[in-house]
């Protein structure tokens, strides 16, 4: 045999040994081509996706799939437990094959997970991560010192629901008194300092006291203002509707929510109690006890002499059971009311219209502002392949999220992504004023801080005392002196 036809017999032999071996290994894994439908040489890039929200696994899996197809890789979703969720993430990063690349994780845990190298910054490179795509509130979320570390997902936030049937009946019952003289109504007594009230002045010589003109006018251009629609734009507002309204039998009180949930109470102090500032990641940037959320806060204590409720007593879901049942006017509500209200109604549970609107004002000089949870989509810093997961993540939260409100009930962060709706635009544009729950590890016991300062408030306790006891606590947490 020549030496030409030796070199190819070996050349033969070893491509035959290398597909026995190959064919082997693919024998023992399991990953043979009749179960892949690939070759050898047809191996498609993997990447692996954590979540732990099963209510989104068809989403997910759908988004998975058609990336896969676009991009010709596979995307494996895998749903994991949520206990424990960032050490299972930086534990199965340490030790296994099949690290999460990309994974659904909550706001304030971006911190912790930026620290251990487990979240990223964003490479972007569709450019997506700006005003254009996502509001204010949803790029403070994921935004730590400076750097955008995930990509916004969707979002929780709070908003006021109205009974719309009984308004339009209390708005009957104005127009037939109008021209009758009416008893004016005192509506800041109970809900603020005395000495703030609308219309009060200074004592005269004669020791009189002289109305504030200008306060006189104010207090009744809104009353004007509220008469027109019934919607309220101040806690006010919803105090004058409680003392003209003949309720209808079977109502029980004008407004109930959850007290005892900080989530539903933040909007209360959001606009002056600063933790962290806009993002939530300056631990210099601390102001608790201010002259404007002791204001707030008082005028939240007052409140439970107009609208009694036993915290313990009172959940989220028997709040929404009631207004189902009409007999509440007024609600605040999460997100996933509107489905909810929407369900009642198509099977006959719920009698009654509805509408929803953005929180009002704590009062004509002090503004509300509700807390937002944003669950976002980080990429893993230790990722072999960052780049494909950053292009996965940003599809999810981008372009694919269009899809996510009708298929899941949750509202996506991205702006134009969700359907034009009556119901959903108040959340949106709450979300987007919002003040994230902050992310610094320091202050993970923050939410539980502040449901204690809150019942104390709601049961009378001595406000400034209790502010100035939350600042000092939050203050040695992070290491920093009191201001």
């Amino acid at each position: 045999m020549g030496m030409k036809h030796r070199v190819i017999a070996v050349l033969v032999l070893a491509v035959m040994v290398c597909a026995v071996i190959a064919g082997s290994r693919l024998e023992m894994t399991g990953a043979s081509e009749e179960l892949t439908g690939l070759s050898l040489f047809e191996r498609k890039e993997s990447i692996y996706f954590w979540y732990s929200d099963e209510s989104l696994a068809d989403f997910i899996n759908s988004a998975a799939v058609a990336f896969g197809e676009a991009h010709n890789v596979r995307v494996i979703p895998q749903l994991v437990s949520e206990s424990e969720y960032i050490e299972a993430i930086n534990q199965a990063t340490l030790h296994s094959e099949q690290m999460p690349d990309a994974y659904l994780v909550s706001h304030d845990s971006l911190e912790k997970a930026y620290l251990a190298g487990l979240a990223s910054e964003v490479a972007d490179e569709k450019g997506i991560c700006n005003e254009d795509h996502f509001s204010r509130g949803a790029l403070s979320a994921v935004t730590y010192h400076d750097k955008k570390v995930a990509y916004p997902f969707y979002f929780d936030t709070t908003a006021l629901v109205y009974n719309r049937t009984y308004l339009e009946m209390w708005l009957q019952q104005q127009a037939t008194n109008t021209g009758a003289e009416q008893e004016e109504v005192e509506i800041t007594d109970e809900a603020a300092d005395p000495d703030e009230t609308a219309g009060e002045g200074e004592a005269d010589d004669t020791g009189e006291e002289v109305p504030d003109e200008e306060a006189l006018a104010m207090e009744k251009e809104r009353i004007e203002a509220l008469l027109r629609t019934g919607i309220p734009q101040t806690i006010d507002d919803i105090l004058y509707i409680a003392n003209t309204f003949a309720v209808p039998e079977g109502v029980e009180g004008i407004m109930k929510w959850a007290v005892s949930d900080i989530l539903y109470n933040y909007w209360i102090v959001g606009n002056y109690m600063i933790v962290g500032g806009d993002a939530g990641d300056r631990k210099t940037d601390i102001d608790i006890s201010n002259e404007q959320t002791i204001e707030c806060l008082e005028i939240y204590k007052a409140l439970n002499q107009y609208f009694y409720i036993e915290a313990g007593e009172v959940t989220y879901d028997s709040a929404i059971q009631d207004f189902i049942d009409g007999k509440l006017v007024f609600t605040i509500a999460t997100t996933d009311v509107v489905q909810r209200l929407e369900n009642a109604r198509a099977s006959g549970e719920m009698a009654y219209e509805y509408g929803v609107v953005t929180m009002p004002e704590i009062s004509d000089t002090l503004s509300s502002r509700s807390v937002s949870v944003t669950n976002t989509v980080a990429v893993n810093g230790y990722s072999r392949h960052r780049e494909l997961a950053d292009q996965f993540a940003a599809f999810l939260t981008g372009e694919y999220s269009e899809n996510l409100y009708a298929r899941t009930g949750k509202i996506a962060s991205c702006i134009n992504a969700n359907p034009v709706d009556a119901y959903l635009n108040p959340f949106l544009e709450e979300y987007a004023d919002s003040i994230p729950l902050p992310k610094m590890i320091a202050t993970s016991n923050l939410w539980i801080q502040m449901e204690v300062l809150f019942s104390r408030v709601w049961n009378g306790e001595e406000v400034a005392e209790l502010l100035e006891q939350l600042s000092r606590q939050i203050q040695t947490q992070l290491g920093v002196a009191a201001g």
